[in-house]
């Protein structure tokens, strides 16, 4: 049977005004949600949240600029390795991790993960090791997060995991160039999309708002705009990845959805 656990990778504190275009200075504090989704065929992470060593040496691992921009919340048993635990999984029960892009809240725990297949849109890929696209200064992904030798295999645009349309990511760029959102259709509770950070809250949907830090928003809003008909089409429900009041009412893990 397919089911859905959902984990807590962390809690990052960062300036609102970020998020919201207009909105006066203020600090927000969101959830760091990752998702396991089991399938006869196999076990999928989707995201691996915040590094443990963000919580004691936020400055040593990511640099000054970034320890200042953003705060951490996070408390022991907030990081993905010991979300498995709560479920009675090591990392070596997982046979594929899916990152929705590489910002360093949501590929922070890949290195654990070294047995798995590590599925990642092309575009991003290339995308952080161009020096052209990072000069640019608009996509910032987090080296000491993804860049292990792990089992790396990139995708390109739809890509069905297990191979029978249950579980299939899909390419939705602009947040990052090659950013992903995944589909699962589940047996009782019906199809949902994990947002990734295509949406981080409920008013961008409801109101077309943009966050400042958009690789490319026109990209975004194409890549909205096709999920939202293909979201109507499946008659699947968006789970907002950093929405705060959602995150709360999700049963979290040991607790499942099927």
């Amino acid at each position: 049977m397919i089911s859905i656990f959902a984990l807590c990778g962390g809690y990052l504190e960062l300036g609102r005004e970020t998020m919201i275009r207009d909105a006066p200075p203020s600090r927000w504090t969101v959830p760091i949600e990752c998702f396991l989704v089991t399938h006869p065929r196999g076990r999928l992470l989707f995201d691996t949240g915040l590094h443990c060593e963000t919580m004691t040496n936020m400055l040593g691992r990511y640099g000054e600029e970034r320890a200042r921009r953003f705060g951490v919340h996070s408390k022991p048993g907030d990081d993905i390795v010991s979300q498995l635990g709560r479920v009675g999984l090591a990392p070596s029960a997982i046979t594929h991790v899916a990152n929705s892009h590489w910002h360093f809240d949501h590929c922070g725990g890949n290195e654990f993960f070294p047995e798995a297949t590590i599925l990642v849109q092309d575009r991003e890929m290339k995308a952080a090791r161009s020096p052209e696209v990072l000069a640019q200064g608009r996509y910032r992904p987090s080296a000491p997060d993804y860049d292990h030798p792990l089992r790396y295999q990139s995708v390109d645009g739809e890509h069905d995991v297990f191979g029978d349309g249950t579980v299939v990511l899909k390419a939705a760029p602009g947040h990052t160039p090659g950013h992903q959102v995944l589909y699962v259709n589940l047996p009782e509770t019906g199809p949902v999309v994990l947002s990734g950070d295509l949406y981080h809250y409920p008013a961008e949907r409801a109101m077309g708002k943009y966050p400042t830090f958009e690789f490319n928003v026109d990209q975004t809003k194409a890549s909205r705009a096709a999920l939202e008909t293909f979201m109507t089409q499946r008659k699947a429900r968006l789970w907002i990845q950093h929405d705060f009041t959602a995150h709360a009412a999700l049963k979290k893990a040991p607790d499942f959805y099927k």
